[in-house]
């Protein structure tokens, strides 16, 4: 399938806010790419691919974000951004409709290695995805509690730009499956999760022999995802089938005691016809080659932590449905001044400025 990405609402209009090609955050943009400035003044040109075989061809731009604190302070810092012309998804199943990409990796053009650079926040980010919609994002540890967190160590070695880990074994129903030393990646910008050939290959059989004689058959109709059930009347919700499915858990190897339990819910999904879907997807049919990939459907109802500070990977569950009130929840006193809640709220953002209809791509 070959599509072009079109935001839901009105376009950006830049003005005169391109940054210089000359610009460090320029070069950032421009690893792997034929990296060019004859003049210094000419504006930053950018193309960056996506492990979702989804592409953005643009300029480099500036512009004031307002960000909201946990003070409830505001601040506005000036920061680089995507502005892109020419977006396009090659992927065989369409991805879910979106205004823009927000670069949250470890590379030096990432909005959160611009906000650490400008001494606003350390070098923290999280998420917490709602199984229903929404949720929130945060920069900085302040919304992080005391104790409660599952860590695990950052790859050391790899790329700059991926938050990656492992070795990692995959257990279904509690029980070991043959597969281990998994080098897992973790990627709030893919949809669903994807695992190499082979690895996606036992999951499904796995899966599809647990199924024999429940009350599920093959859904070869259903055109959302590539494996999909239905029953004989229209699945209403998830947790209507959750009982014909084992969860799934990645065991982590390199510390002691550290799981990603994924109960059916986090691995399924309901399409608008009544079938449920395996949100598990291979990556060999992706171009991922032998890399897997968490994406955004193994993430549901649990904040998940990138800190940078310290080199490594958390998560812990929780209603993503609220932002919490960290002194009454967590009952601590935090002394870190530099957390940041990233809001950007158009009530404080002039049409000029970029809000949450910019288009965002950087790394």
């Amino acid at each position: 399938m070959h599509s072009n990405a079109q935001p839901s609402d009105k376009l950006y209009n830049p003005k005169n806010n391109r940054v210089p090609c000359a610009s460090s955050l320029c070069q950032a943009v421009s690893t792997g790419q034929n990296y060019n400035c004859d003049t210094p003044n000419d504006q930053c040109d950018y193309e960056v691919q996506y492990a979702d075989l989804g592409s953005s061809l643009g300029v480099l731009l500036s512009d004031y974000f307002p960000l909201r604190l946990t003070n409830s302070s505001l601040l506005q810092p000036r920061i680089a951004f995507g502005c892109g012309y020419d977006q396009k998804y090659l992927g065989p199943h369409s991805p879910p409709d979106t205004a823009g990409i927000l670069g949250l990796g470890r590379g030096k053009a990432s909005i959160l290695s611009q906000l650490r650079t400008l001494g606003i926040t350390k070098n923290v980010v999280g998420h917490c995805f709602s199984r229903v919609e929404g949720g929130f994002l945060f920069f900085g540890d302040r919304l992080l509690p005391p104790s409660g967190i599952t860590w695990t160590p950052m790859l050391r070695g790899s790329s700059d730009t991926l938050y990656s880990s492992g070795p990692a074994e995959l257990l279904f129903g509690g029980k070991p499956t043959g597969i281990r030393a998994l080098k897992l990646i973790f990627d709030s910008g893919s949809s669903y999760t994807y695992f190499n050939a082979q690895v996606y290959k036992s999951i499904l059989d796995l899966v599809r022999k647990d199924l024999s004689g429940k009350p599920l058959k093959d859904a070869p109709e259903e055109k959302a995802l590539p494996v999909c059930w239905k029953t004989a009347k229209p699945i209403k919700s998830i947790f209507d089938v959750k009982s014909f499915f084992k969860p799934l858990t990645i065991n982590f190897t390199n510390a002691k005691n550290v799981k990603l339990q994924l109960a059916p819910e986090d691995y399924l999904i309901l399409t608008k016809d009544g079938n449920v879907c395996l949100g598990i997807l291979n990556g060999g049919e992706q171009g991922l080659e032998n890399f897997n990939v968490i994406g955004d459907i193994f993430m549901q109802d649990r904040v998940v932590v990138y800190d940078n500070e310290r080199q490594q990977i958390g998560w812990f569950s929780t209603n993503c449905n609220r932002l919490p009130n960290v002194d009454r929840e967590y009952n601590e006193g935090f002394s870190q001044p530099y957390a940041a809640y990233f809001g950007i709220l158009e009530e404080h953002c002039p049409a000029t400025y970029a809000s949450k209809k910019t288009k965002l791509f950087t790394k």
